[in-house]
């Protein structure tokens, strides 16, 4: 106990923040798929596993490789059955009909978690670019899905429009748009190789010169905008989930 009181102490209050936000985003959504909610599953699997991801940093073992690389594993599976959970919605909302069962959609969800840690296991202990690598792919797939999602989210607002839950989507459409700019900013530094990490790497492990000097300002953009708009995305999605728990009672 004392360690895990010694370890909070260490813990941004920034980033602590943003692990309770999305710890109740996760729980909230866990909530709505209970009992005969089948259609939240997906979507409460995704945003459970957002707060898993987020809370990873919080964890002793942030340093092992193998561990670092499951992690984005996990990111990425995350915003995939969160878009899979949308898109169910969607035709639910549409036709009122939805297919299969919960236990398929925990299932499927295991299964693809445990073919990423047996990939990883298989082969070789990932080197630091390598977990980078990693990370540019789960970026650029939240990116991707962050923009599919709120086309998902205006259709189905449009469709439920006159029910009292409508106004939640409101709330999910801006939760996303930040996500977008969060996983987007970070992936743009990524691209033109002007992220910490990389800043790190060629520091201890290449004679590469980085240009990052020469574009200082956007740098400096972009780093605020990962910064704020993923502390923003975290406060937005648990006030998100707080108010559809009210417009449901």
């Amino acid at each position: 106990m004392e360690q895990f009181v010694e370890l909070l102490s260490q813990i941004n209050s920034f980033e602590l923040i943003r692990v309770i936000s999305w710890g109740l985003a996760g729980a909230i959504s866990f909530y709505f798929s209970i009992g005969n909610a089948r259609v939240w599953t997906s979507i409460s699997i995704g945003f459970f596993l957002i707060f898993l991801g987020q809370a990873y940093a919080i964890n002793p073992w942030v340093h092992y490789y193998k561990l670092s690389a499951f992690h984005n594993i996990v990111g990425t599976v995350a915003i995939v059955v969160i878009t899979h959970g949308f898109l169910e919605y969607y035709v639910f909302c549409r036709t009122f009909e939805i297919s299969g069962k919960k236990v398929t959609v925990y299932l499927f969800s295991l299964l693809i978690l445990a073919a990423g840690g047996i990939f990883l296991y298989i082969n070789p202990t990932p080197s630091p670019n390598t977990i980078r690598n990693f990370k540019i792919v789960e970026n650029a797939i939240w990116v991707f899905l962050s923009i599919m999602n709120l086309e998902l989210i205006r259709k189905i607002y449009v469709t439920i429009k006159d029910s009292p839950i409508s106004k939640g989507f409101i709330a999910f459409g801006i939760v996303f748009f930040l996500i977008f700019l969060w996983k987007g900013s970070e992936l743009y530094l990524q691209i033109f190789q002007w992220d910490r990490d990389w800043q790190d790497i060629i520091a201890v492990m290449t004679d590469e010169v980085s240009d990052i000097d020469n574009f200082a300002g956007r740098v400096q953009i972009s780093t605020l905008v990962d910064k704020y708009a993923g502390f923003l995305s975290s406060l937005s999605v648990g006030g998100t989930f707080i108010y559809i728990y009210r417009l449901l009672k």
